[in-house]
């Protein structure tokens, strides 16, 4: 109990210290490169801090876990969104520009209805995974070329990119750096969190759902915070959407491709409805009603914090 309290305690100092220069050098990047801060939102920041999703999935697929390794998956994408965007619009509202509610969402919106199909039938089956890996690999490349036109920079390129402070070498370096410390403090953090809660008898799926999901989309929840407040919001949607995308499509199809999994009724009845409905709410929430860009305020991140608490409380009181 106590290496496990103080693995917690210590993974946390080290994870938001790791994020915050791992946001100062994907800004820093972005700016030299001339590349749109949704881009590196996506591609560095959303898809780099899911390597602890990917991880944990894995290893639970070899285990023989398929619990662990799809309530991971899932509930990581509702933990984001819930928890993560919720927390951070409390901390400062979140603008959300046209592109993502015109491009980005409905694209996370269809693969994730493609992924409740796929998981329909009970099973993962391993064609099953190789379309979500085909699926992903496809969305990379559209992703890369689309934000990299001209057109695409003059549009989404973000002004408030903080003046570089360090030399790209110096940037690169705490990208890199500051992705591995994130990875290896969440480990310690879900590693900590598993052992106490199995040391009071906690179920697999509970742990799962909730504290493997949390513990490893705490990178998601440190780097959008800083990012919340070093004001760079195509940092934090594109994090967000970027991260999701991984865990449906990657997290999932390796864990698949390694053993097929058998999905649990509950799974698809449960979880990946309130997935779909939170993905599904934010077209509601980021659409800007009065103003040309829309903006999840503090109030709409209030509300994502009460569903993500009465989800887990519902989870609390009926999973045994």
């Amino acid at each position: 109990m106590l290496v496990a309290s103080l693995a917690i305690i210590f993974g946390l100092i080290l994870l938001i210290w790791s994020a915050d220069r791992f946001i100062d050098g994907a800004a820093i990047t972005a700016k030299h490169f001339g590349m749109p801060s949704l881009l590196i939102g996506i591609i560095i920041v959303g898809f780099g801090t899911s390597a602890p999703e990917i991880i944990v999935s894995t290893i639970a697929a070899i285990n023989g876990n398929p619990g662990i390794a799809l309530g991971n998956a899932y509930g990581s994408n509702i933990t984001n969104i819930a928890l993560i965007l919720g927390l951070t619009a409390l901390m400062r509202p979140i603008m959300v520009t046209p592109q993502v509610l015109k491009q980005e969402l409905p694209i996370l919106a269809i693969i994730s209805l493609i992924s409740a199909w796929l998981i329909y039938d009970a099973n993962i089956s391993r064609l099953d995974a190789l379309i979500l890996l085909a699926i992903f690999i496809l969305y990379m490349l559209w992703t890369i070329r689309t934000n990299l036109t001209p057109k695409a920079n003059a549009v989404t390129q973000n002004n408030s990119l903080p003046q570089a402070k360090m030399g790209l070498s110096q940037a690169i370096f705490w990208i890199i750096l500051g992705l591995m410390l994130l990875v290896v403090s969440s480990q310690m953090l879900v590693w900590g969190a598993v052992n106490i809660a199995e040391y009071f008898g906690v179920s697999d799926l509970i742990i799962g759902l909730t504290i493997v999901a949390v513990g490893t989309s705490l990178p998601e929840l440190a780097s959008s915070l800083i990012a919340a407040k070093k004001g760079e919001h195509d940092l934090i949607v594109g994090n967000i959407i970027g991260s999701n995308l991984f865990n449906t499509l990657a997290v999932v199809g390796v864990a698949g491709v390694i053993q097929p999994m058998q999905v649990m009724p509950e799974i698809f009845s449960r979880d990946m409805l309130i997935m779909l409905l939170l993905t599904f709410s934010l077209f509601i929430l980021g659409y800007g009603f009065r103003q040309k860009q829309g903006q999840i305020t503090r109030a709409k991140g209030g509300l994502l914090l009460m569903i993500y608490i009465g989800y887990n409380t519902y989870l609390f009181y009926t999973v045994h």
